[in-house]
């Protein structure tokens, strides 16, 4: 939401992007800031995961964008987890109320999960999808925070 709003205020649209998982126990959706340079789709991100944040503007369109968070989404058990992605939420639908609000967004968590969602994986080619071997889960426990730590 920082990333939109900063975003808006440099001139640009504030658009932000679901990112959904397959409801599996132990995962969760996320949501990244998009912007474009040179014709071309990069995301703002902020997790604690080292593996899933920000991407350079390489990517011609949301799915090539949500495409390169899908190997790295994964649980510890190496099961690929990302499903989905939703259609760009344009944040200027919500005027400036969300900018300072002082509790949970949740119209706009709402309005994300209204939005179109586009599976990235073809019907019934989840089969073919192998796990994350030993190394791609251990970089994937890669945090900035421990669990323990406050700031989480």
């Amino acid at each position: 939401m920082l990333a939109a709003l900063a975003l808006w205020i440099a001139g640009e649209r504030p658009l932000i992007m679901n990112l959904s998982a397959r409801m599996r126990r132990g995962d969760v959706d996320h949501v990244v800031t998009l912007y474009k340079r040179g014709g071309r789709y990069g995301a703002v991100s902020k997790t604690n995961h080292a593996v899933i944040r920000f991407r350079d503007p390489v990517y011609r369109t949301p799915r090539e964008l949500a495409l390169s968070y899908f190997h790295e989404w994964s649980l510890p058990s190496g099961e690929k987890t990302l499903e989905c992605y939703s259609k760009p939420l344009d944040m200027r639908h919500f005027g400036t109320e969300w900018i300072t609000a002082g509790n949970n967004l949740w119209e706009v968590a709402d309005a994300l999960g209204e939005r179109k969602h586009y599976f990235l994986v073809p019907k019934g080619n989840w089969r073919f999808v192998r796990k994350a071997d030993a190394m791609e889960r251990k970089a994937g426990r890669l945090v900035e925070w421990k669990e323990s730590d406050p700031r989480t």
